[in-house]
């Protein structure tokens, strides 16, 4: 076993966990829901950005049911946001587990079998 390759493989893989992270961090998400009624933007992280509601989503006649309606709009686009950051950080990190042995929760290091 050549130590020296092993150390820069596990290099490598630590630059490219952090290039991964840091397009994580720039990325910006945006969920949608009541035909566009309802936009969130997230981060690449998942955290809550910004919440905006058309006004077209407001009924002035009915207020109680306008705001149960608007508050039901606003979890669905969070949830579709959500969605969006998930396959977003599958597609960054999820190759980076597959290069640290494919192991569930991306553990392990190929050729060392149990790390």
């Amino acid at each position: 076993m050549d130590m020296q390759a092993l150390l820069q493989q596990a290099q490598q893989m630590q630059q490219q966990l952090a290039e991964a992270q840091q397009a994580l961090d720039e990325a910006e998400v945006e969920g949608t829901s009541g035909g566009g009624l309802v936009q969130v933007r997230l981060t690449g992280r998942g955290q809550v950005e910004d919440i905006t509601v058309d006004p077209k989503a407001v009924d002035p006649d009915d207020v109680e049911e306008t705001a149960q309606t608007i508050a039901d709009l606003v979890l669905a686009a969070i949830r579709d946001a959500e969605a969006r950051v998930e396959r977003l950080q599958q597609e960054k990190m999820g190759p980076l587990a597959q290069g640290m042995g494919g192991m569930p929760g991306g553990g392990g290091i190929p050729g060392l079998p149990g790390l």
